[in-house]
C-alpha cells in the first residue's frame, strides 16, 4: 500500500479549534510528503448520536479532505482479536483481575518506573486464576520484556518512555486503545502518525507493541496544544470554540481557518493554500494560546 497519514477523531462531541488545528497539521504533514490522507473514527468507546456526521462537516469546512472511505474501529474487531491471538500464542499475554482502585493502591514492584502496572497478576498460578475466573471477568495484559522504549519524532527527537504490562483488551471486551491504534494503522498503511503531543508519553507502549507484532516503526510528528488563557488544554468550556458556536458569534469557517494557519505561521485561509510554504521545521514548538473572541 502507498504511503498514508491520518486523523482518528473519537465521535463524542463537536470537534474544538484545539482538535481542528490538529487534523490542519496531519493533513499538511501528509499532503506535504506525497502520503494519502485517512479518516478513522475511534468509536469503540465513546460515540454521541450525530457527533460523526458533525464532525465530517467541520473538517470539510476546515479545508481537510481524506482519501476514501471513512473507517470506523466498531467494524475491525476481528483484526484485534487476531492481534491478540498472535500475542497469546507467543506466551505474550496474561489475564489481570485487577480494580482500578487495587492496582492504585498495591506497592509498586521492585524498580519498576513510577505508574507503571505492579505486575499483581502476572504470575498467578492457574488454580488462582480459575477461581478469580468465577467472580470477576479478566482483561488481558501485554507480558511486557521491557521498562522502556525509544521512538523517534520529527519534532520532538528521540523520546524514552514508559513500557509496563498495558492493557490490550478491557474486562468489559472492548479492545484498548493502545492495541487498535497500532493494529489501525498497520492494516491501513498509515506509516505517518501526527497527534497531539499529550499522547506522546503513551507512544513507546505502541511502538513496542509494534514491534512484537512485526509492525514496520512509523513516522511520528507530536503537536503542540491549543491552550487557554490560563495554560490548560483547550475544552468547550472555554467558550465559543467549535466551528458552530464560533459561527453564532459572527466568526466564519473561513477565519477560523486562516487564524489557524496564522497560529502556524502559514499563509493563506485554507489548508490548499498554505501546502507550498509548509515546512515541519519552522512550526512552533510552544502550544497556542487561543485569543477567544
Amino acid at each position: 500500500m502507498t504511503r498514508a497519514g491520518r486523523f482518528a477523531p473519537s465521535p463524542s462531541g463537536e470537534l474544538h479549534v484545539g482538535n481542528l488545528r490538529t487534523a490542519v497539521l496531519a493533513w499538511l504533514f501528509a499532503r506535504s510528503t506525497g502520503r494519502r490522507f485517512l479518516l478513522r473514527v475511534e468509536d469503540l468507546d465513546r460515540a454521541r448520536a450525530g457527533a460523526e456526521t458533525q464532525q465530517l462537516r467541520d473538517l470539510a469546512e476546515i479545508g481537510v479532505t481524506w482519501d476514501g472511505p471513512v473507517v470506523h474501529q466498531t467494524d475491525r474487531g476481528r483484526l484485534y482479536q487476531e492481534a491478540i491471538r498472535r500475542l497469546e500464542a507467543a506466551g505474550l499475554t496474561y489475564e489481570c483481575f485487577c480494580t482500578r482502585r487495587e492496582i492504585q493502591e498495591a506497592p509498586s514492584a521492585p524498580h519498576a518506573p513510577q505508574g507503571a502496572y505492579p505486575g499483581t497478576c502476572r504470575d498467578l498460578s492457574t488454580a488462582e486464576i480459575q477461581a478469580k475466573r468465577t467472580w470477576r471477568p479478566a482483561a488481558i495484559r501485554l507480558r511486557s520484556a521491557v521498562n522502556h522504549w525509544t521512538v523517534e519524532d520529527t519534532l520532538h527527537g528521540s523520546f524514552t518512555g514508559v513500557v509496563d504490562d498495558f492493557v490490550l483488551r478491557r474486562n468489559d471486551g472492548v479492545t484498548a486503545y493502545n492495541l487498535a491504534v497500532v493494529v489501525d494503522d498497520a492494516e491501513q498503511g498509515i506509516d505517518q502518525v501526527v497527534r497531539g503531543d499529550d499522547l506522546l508519553p503513551s507512544t513507546p507502549r505502541q511502538a513496542y507493541l509494534a514491534s512484537l507484532l512485526a509492525i514496520p516503526s512509523v513516522e511520528y510528528a507530536h503537536v503542540p496544544l491549543v491552550v487557554n488563557s490560563d495554560g490548560a488544554r483547550l475544552a468547550k468550556r472555554d467558550g465559543a470554540v467549535t466551528l458552530r458556536d464560533l459561527a453564532a458569534v459572527g466568526i466564519s469557517a473561513r477565519e477560523a481557518r486562516r487564524r489557524i494557519l496564522v497560529s502556524l505561521g502559514l499563509p493563506g485561509d485554507s489548508p490548499e493554500a498554505a501546502l507550498s510554504a509548509f515546512n515541519p521545521a519552522s512550526l512552533p514548538r510552544e502550544p497556542w494560546v487561543w485569543p477567544g473572541v
